[in-house]
């Protein structure tokens, strides 16, 4: 790839407090796990590496599990614990719970970041997805270790990356719809037809 080789760093040890401490990402949509989908979307991606930043779950083959210190820190540790592991000059920096990820809406933000540090999705509302997104390891890596407060956006907005607005095709589920709340994953299965998880 032109881009150069990249990795792929989940985020996946938050609370879920708004699904009552459900493990959202171990939940079921379509026929795989919500974080099998994403971690299936790296790999079809050509990722050489997925780095799950939370606890161990069997089922998910040629990934490596860390945690943040403490566990549940938020997603900022979570992160810089993740690119400690990091070992590719490109990574996608991705949640758990984006059900309808694929490897093509990857290849699309890496072919956008071009010389910029990176490139993110933002939603039908124009808002920034910072969880939806691919970096220049090393631009990620020196942002990350001068930054001291817990904020993601406030790590990664300074890096100005280029934001990419797709539209899905009709009756087709968008990329960053996430499974936050019992309502977000109601939708998510009622889209989820025999085919979106292929």
């Amino acid at each position: 790839m032109s881009h150069g080789s990249f990795g792929v760093i989940i985020l996946a040890g938050g609370r879920a407090s708004r699904l009552d401490g459900q493990d959202k990402p171990g939940l079921v949509v379509g026929d795989r796990t919500i974080i099998a989908s994403v971690a299936r979307a790296g790999t079809d991606a050509g990722a050489r590496q997925v780095i799950v930043v939370g606890p161990d779950r069997p089922g998910l083959d040629g990934v490596s599990f860390v945690r943040e210190e403490p566990p549940g820190a938020g997603p900022v540790p979570a992160l810089k614990r993740g690119l400690a592991e990091a070992s590719e000059s490109w990574v996608a920096v991705l949640a758990a719970d984006l059900p309808f990820l694929r490897a093509g809406h990857l290849d699309t933000l890496l072919s956008a970041a071009g010389d910029q540090p990176g490139a993110i999705l933002v939603d039908a509302a124009g808002r920034p997805q910072w969880l939806a997104g691919c970096w220049r390891t090393e631009a990620l890596r020196r942002a990350a270790a001068r930054y001291q407060q817990d904020s993601l956006r406030g790590l990664l907005g300074p890096l100005a990356p280029a934001l990419v607005r797709l539209t899905p095709m009709p009756g087709e589920p968008p990329p960053w719809l996430d499974c936050d709340t019992p309502e977000d994953l109601r939708q998510a299965r009622a889209l989820s037809g025999p085919d979106v998880g292929n």
